[in-house]
């Protein structure tokens, strides 16, 4: 405090120095000191304020420390309980491992046992297959050995693949029947040998020979070839000449065929229709000298007797110009013949193996 303040403290020396004066008259208190009360007040009023602000926040660290601290104690019992669960899922996963291996070394079990069945299996068919042939058996094969055979031979005469093929399939079919499986080899080897056959590019018989059959037909509508302007002068310069020509004419040789064939219609498209029909006839017997001899023939046929500028001659003879290109006689694939070598083969074997036993046999006693 100030001296203004406590003029009491100031006077206090003084008064113990000299004798007190003579109090005055009591009087009303002093203004200096109705300030000091207030600023007390005021003070006590601040320090109070202080006191309750401290409390408050203190108050509201504890409140937000508290509610801090459930919130952990709330993330520990979660993790406390997905730990646990976890836990559990653990174990039940063991228990389903446990089951699994268990499973497993069951199935490890069957499957040895199976395996143990099919060796027996296998064992049981290869006694099978060294027992001797049955009737049945015996003529089923021979049926798929003519099958075979005659599916050779009928492409080493007339290449033709599809019907090599049909005979192939039905000597298959055949096979099947048997019950020795010693013979699957050759179903396979069947199989190969139409594979070959099927990739070959042999010509379609049933489409060329239509195409040849349609030529045939157009014959009727080709225009015969136009006469040169010099004949048709001479012979109108010559009526009697025109007249006992068509009754006499002498020719000799090749010039007598080749006027014939120039001027007569009706005998040039015969001649070309039989061209024709030698080609489907060389066709048909897979000649292809033949076949390009007579399509070369048909093709002159055309040039020389009728009209080359006219639109069916030109289709026609574009017709020719593609069947001439058809290849007829395939090349034979390498393993043609395979299955029935290995079918002869096989057959051979178990005749050999019915003979030991029979000639191994001790002879019976006669009586």
């Amino acid at each position: 405090m100030n001296e203004a303040e406590n003029p009491v403290a100031i006077a206090e020396p003084a008064a113990a120095a000299s004798p007190p004066p003579a109090s005055p008259p009591p009087t009303s208190p002093p203004r200096c000191h109705v300030a000091a009360w207030f600023v007390a007040i005021a003070l006590l009023g601040a320090v109070g304020y202080l006191f309750w602000r401290t409390w408050t926040l203190e108050a509201e660290q504890q409140r937000l420390a508290q509610t801090d601290i459930q919130q952990v104690d709330a993330q520990i019992a979660a993790l406390a309980r997905g730990a646990e669960q976890a836990r559990r899922d653990a174990e039940t996963l063991r228990a389903r491992l446990d089951d699994a291996g268990k499973v497993n070394q069951s199935l490890r079990e069957q499957l040895l046992g199976l395996s143990e069945r099919a060796r027996l299996v296998e064992d049981a068919i290869a006694n099978l297959a060294d027992k001797r042939l049955t009737g049945h058996d015996a003529m089923l094969l021979d049926e798929a050995e003519l099958l075979l055979a005659l599916g050779g031979e009928r492409f080493a005469l007339f290449r033709d693949p599809a019907a090599t093929i049909a005979a192939y399939r039905l000597a298959d079919t055949t096979l099947s029947a048997i019950d020795d499986p010693a013979f699957s080899t050759v179903r396979q080897s069947i199989n190969a040998e139409i594979d070959g056959l099927s990739n070959l590019g042999g010509a379609d018989v049933a489409a060329t020979a239509a195409a040849l059959a349609a030529l045939r037909a157009d014959a009727a509508q080709l225009p015969p070839a136009r006469r040169d302007a010099a004949t048709a002068t001479s012979g109108e310069e010559s009526r009697w000449w025109h007249v006992f020509g068509n009754l006499v004419r002498v020719r000799t040789g090749a010039d007598a065929a080749a006027a014939a064939q120039r001027h007569d219609a009706a005998l040039a498209r015969q001649l070309y229709v039989l061209d024709l029909r030698d080609a489907e006839a060389a066709m048909l017997a897979r000649d292809p000298s033949r076949y390009g001899a007579a399509i070369a023939e048909a093709q002159a046929e055309l040039k020389l007797d009728f009209d080359a500028g006219a639109e069916p001659v030109k289709s026609a003879q574009a017709a020719l110009e593609r069947l001439g290109k058809v290849e007829l006689a395939p090349p034979a694939p390498p393993q043609l013949g395979a299955a029935l070598r290995e079918l002869r083969n096989l057959r051979a074997t178990h005749a050999l193996r019915q003979a030991r036993p029979a000639a191994a046999s001790p002879p019976e006693d006669r009586q």
